[in-house]
């Protein structure tokens, strides 16, 4: 099987993130974000899972591979795959991290659903900023190359495009796990900011309906007089 070199990349080919979330009360843009997460660690997990369907047929009974090459091309492809994904959590990822630390409150962290999902993303910071460097050096590699001649350029960048996928495949597993658990907390904070809103606006509706003013024109419904405890006697008739 022949390694076949993947279509340049270059840090205007990434998708810039939709818009900067401070918090989970901003629905719209969180839920884009968080939506694009989700997707990405489900890719990543697909990636690895497809390999490990066929990894083992790749071996002898000692875990050897029976042809080295094929089974060399069946992890770059894993990597490569799982990278595409990864690079979605950089560039999404710090602002929903942020947005959840920003909407969780104490009680969050001791008490279900998500005590457990907020522990999980206490080493997030780290695995995104390494595979960020990770990404930075390539950049600086490719920028580098750009002086080289084609032929040349074209045989360096695969071999460090597979280089930098194969250093980054340990960020995208961890990725995988600690992006679930990101996805999982900020759909929850989101909901509940939802829900919150929502309480909000029907306080506000309830409250609006008691202090308005009755409607101009209608005069106001005079009190029924009641009838005289003791009415007169009639008087003799003629």
């Amino acid at each position: 099987m022949t390694r076949r070199p993947g279509p340049a990349s270059s840090p205007n080919d990434r998708p810039a993130p939709t818009a900067s979330v401070s918090s989970a009360s901003d629905p719209t843009p969180w839920r884009r974000h968080v939506r694009a997460l989700a997707v990405a660690a489900a890719g990543i997990r697909q990636a690895s899972d497809d390999w490990d369907a066929i990894s083992d047929s790749l071996c002898d009974v000692d875990g050897w591979p029976l042809d080295e090459e094929e089974y060399a091309d069946g992890k770059v492809k894993r990597d490569a795959e799982a990278w595409k994904h990864a690079e979605v959590f950089l560039d999404h990822g710090p602002e929903v991290l942020a947005g959840v630390r920003s909407a969780a409150a104490g009680p969050d962290y001791v008490e279900r659903p998500i005590s457990d999902d907020l522990r999980q993303l206490r080493g997030l910071d780290t695995t995104l900023e390494r595979a960020s460097q990770l990404r930075n050096e390539w950049d600086q590699i490719m920028a580098l190359m750009e002086a080289s001649q084609p032929g040349s350029l074209q045989l360096y960048q695969q071999r460090a495009e597979e280089h930098r996928n194969s250093e980054g495949w340990h960020y995208a597993d961890e990725l995988s796990y600690q992006g679930l658990a990101l996805v999982r907390v900020a759909e929850h904070l989101a909901d509940r900011a939802d829900a919150e809103r929502a309480s909000q606006t029907e306080r506000g509706r309830v409250a609006l309906t008691r202090s308005a003013p009755a409607p101009r024109g209608v005069p106001p419904v005079a009190p029924a007089v009641p009838p005289a405890s003791n009415p007169p006697a009639p008087g003799p008739s003629r």
